[in-house]
């Protein structure tokens, strides 16, 4: 899952060398945290949130299929 993120991600933003995905175990549930550039934070997230929702969805659907909780947290730093 985290590979997946970070190629979405890459694929998505101009300084794909500064994608960072970061997973995090907690109770069962694995969060994924994604870091960009700051100039790149608006094609991650896109308008009104829609491409944050879709990268998302698409991760949650890999992690049903293996029987796991997952979260992915974009972060602004």
């Amino acid at each position: 899952m985290k590979e997946l993120l970070a190629y979405v991600a890459k694929s998505l933003v101009d300084n794909p060398d500064a994608v960072q995905v970061k997973e995090i175990d907690c109770d069962g549930e694995v969060i994924l945290e994604l870091r960009v550039a700051p100039e790149d934070m608006g094609k991650v997230i896109g308008r009104q949130g829609r491409i944050a929702k879709e990268i998302r969805a698409i991760v949650r659907s890999l992690a049903q299929r293996k029987n796991t909780r997952v979260s992915v947290e974009i972060m602004d730093e």
